[in-house]
């Protein structure tokens, strides 16, 4: 298996629950060039998601349908995003010291305010599916254009938390693995992401005539990106502050947090098509 295969099979392997036959070596070296393959993997979750959801939309109503995508969505991952959204929940709103928010996002048990955090964001998610769902008329073209624009930025601002902010245990704990993440690995993650929408935002131009659907699209490209990187930045920035860096639960959450966000901003869009 040459480098370019080990690293995308490493990002699948550890971003999802793709089968991944080979073992790939779990070393900094290899993590740090998988980085790269991260929008991948979110675009093949967001497109599996996108044609689910489009084939549900024929058997079910929008409602059910929706939970069921839901569900895949989070199976596709593992829970893994999840999981560090909960657990940076019961840190992060416990407005304890910083030693002992890090002692309990490394507790494998779950708080109050993990579950509460937790219901909110897949009850808001799932609104939001629902609600694409029925703005696009069961169009799947739409679908999974404006699916897989939260899945592949959401991972693209995990690679530039990784490179922008410290880790908060230093050489210890999962994030360590990305420590000195290179400036190039950043750019190549960015690119990746790039290409993946601009390749579905040109499907979408092939199998349709609508030329404000076009338009829309076009706007999206740049607008998500953007908004990814704004609220990306924003929370990232108040994580760093209070934990002195950023752990493998907060790259969780931080995923989490921007699906979420540019769902929400698909809806808005949707509405003015």
């Amino acid at each position: 298996m040459n480098r370019m295969m080990e690293a995308a099979a490493a990002a699948f392997q550890f971003l999802s629950r793709f089968p991944v036959s080979r073992e790939i070596p779990f070393t900094p070296e290899v993590q740090q060039r998988s980085v790269v393959f991260y929008p991948l993997v979110g675009g093949v979750i967001g497109l599996t998601v996108a044609l689910l959801g489009w084939g549900l939309s024929y058997a079910l109503p929008a409602f059910p349908a929706s939970v069921i995508t839901l569900a895949v969505w989070v199976g596709l991952t593992g829970g893994l995003h999840l999981d560090g959204w909960m657990d940076s929940a019961d840190a992060l709103l416990s407005h304890r010291s910083r030693e002992r928010m890090l002692e309990i996002m490394k507790d494998s048990r779950v708080g109050a305010m993990g579950v509460i955090a937790c219901m909110l964001l897949l009850l808001l998610k799932v609104s939001l599916i629902q609600s694409i769902f029925e703005l696009s008329g069961g169009d799947w073209k739409q679908e999974a254009l404006l699916l897989v624009l939260a899945p592949v930025w959401s991972r693209w601002f995990m690679v530039h938390a990784m490179y922008r902010w410290p880790m908060a245990r230093g050489s210890e704990g999962l994030a360590a693995l990305f420590s000195g993440l290179s400036s190039l690995r950043r750019l190549q993650a960015g690119l990746t992401a790039v290409l993946i929408t601009i390749g579905v935002l040109i499907t979408l131009w092939l199998v349709t005539d609508s030329a404000h659907a076009w338009s829309t699209g076009l706007s999206a490209l740049v607008i998500a990106p953007f908004l990814a990187w704004l609220i990306g930045s924003a929370v990232a920035g108040r994580m760093n502050r209070r934990l002195g860096g950023l752990t493998g639960d907060t790259y969780g959450a931080l995923n989490e947090l921007l699906e979420a966000a540019i769902l929400l901003f698909v809806v808005l869009l949707l509405q003015d098509w």
